[in-house]
């Protein structure tokens, strides 16, 4: 289970509208939204990664303390949540080790863990692997195996795994995931799919993974995602439609798959899997 900790104002569905210049005179939303996430974990009893955004752990320390001292894992969502093939491989350095100081900083520990803003780490970004290296990351989450027209690498490996950078590093990839249905592949890691998706398409697809295939899938979701009450923002119909769909559903939907499937942090599940050393945790 991960969540990537951001506010609705820092999505790239609404990036065309709202300038990151505006983001702090926006109404600010996500610190309720996560709590009420980790009220709902809580009950349920599982840990999760946290992905948080540099920009969020700044301005609220004290949620990022408040996730760790539940139990679950604080990883990086980067700094400002600009698509990695928008920025130079200095400007990714840069932010990307900010963030990752500015984490380990308030948690008083290593931050292993990485996922690009919108998994923009596709072929043409796969030098930001190199620099997640450089960096002392020990895994990656920033790949999804399906083509998209923000993101996508449609051959890259499924199941979690070493891959070798352009540069011969070697990093653990714990990829989002997709089920075949009909010769496609239909993403079912959460997200707008969960919610603009029936849930039996999530239920089906995420059985079939543990089932039939015999692997672990990883699942996220936004704050905002449980947060329906939130602003709506003057922006395109797709745009509008993507991020504002199932709104209300959301959160009763995770509540039935956290009964439905065994969840764990990312890195728990890659120690499982003899890819990440108990040590490093």
């Amino acid at each position: 289970m991960t969540v990537d900790v951001e506010d609705y104002f820092h999505v790239a569905a609404l990036s065309k509208v709202i300038h990151p210049d505006q983001w702090d005179t926006l109404e600010y939303r996500v610190e309720r939204s996560t709590d009420r996430l980790l009220g709902i974990f809580s009950d349920a009893g599982i840990t999760a990664t946290f992905f948080v955004l540099g920009w969020v752990a700044k301005k609220s320390p004290q949620l990022v303390r408040a996730i760790h001292a539940a139990g679950h894992e604080v990883a990086s969502h980067g700094m400002s949540h600009k698509l990695v093939y928008n920025q130079s491989e200095a400007e990714f350095r840069e932010e990307t080790q900010e963030s990752k100081a500015c984490l380990e900083d308030l948690i008083a520990g290593p931050v292993l863990g990485y996922r690009a803003s919108t998994y923009s780490i596709t072929s043409r970004s796969l030098w930001a692997l190199d620099v997640l290296h450089e960096l002392g990351f020990e895994y990656d989450s920033s790949i999804f195996p399906i083509r998209h027209d923000l993101y996508g690498i449609p051959d890259a490996p499924k199941r979690p795994g070493y891959v070798t950078t352009p540069r011969g590093h070697k990093i653990v990839e714990f990829p989002m995931c997709a089920a075949k249905l009909l010769g496609l592949d239909v993403p079912v890691s959460g997200g707008g799919y969960f919610r603009l998706l029936p849930y039996q398409v999530t239920q089906w697809g995420l059985r079939k993974l543990n089932n039939h295939e015999q692997r672990p899938f990883a699942f996220y979701l936004h704050p905002w995602e449980i947060d329906p009450g939130q602003p709506r923002i003057r922006a395109s119909l797709l745009s509008r439609f993507r991020h504002y769909t199932n709104l209300s559903v959301t959160e009763q939907r995770l509540r039935v798959l956290l009964r439905e499937f065994k969840f764990s942090s990312m890195s728990a599940v890659l120690c499982e899997l003899g890819l990440l050393a108990p040590s490093a945790r």
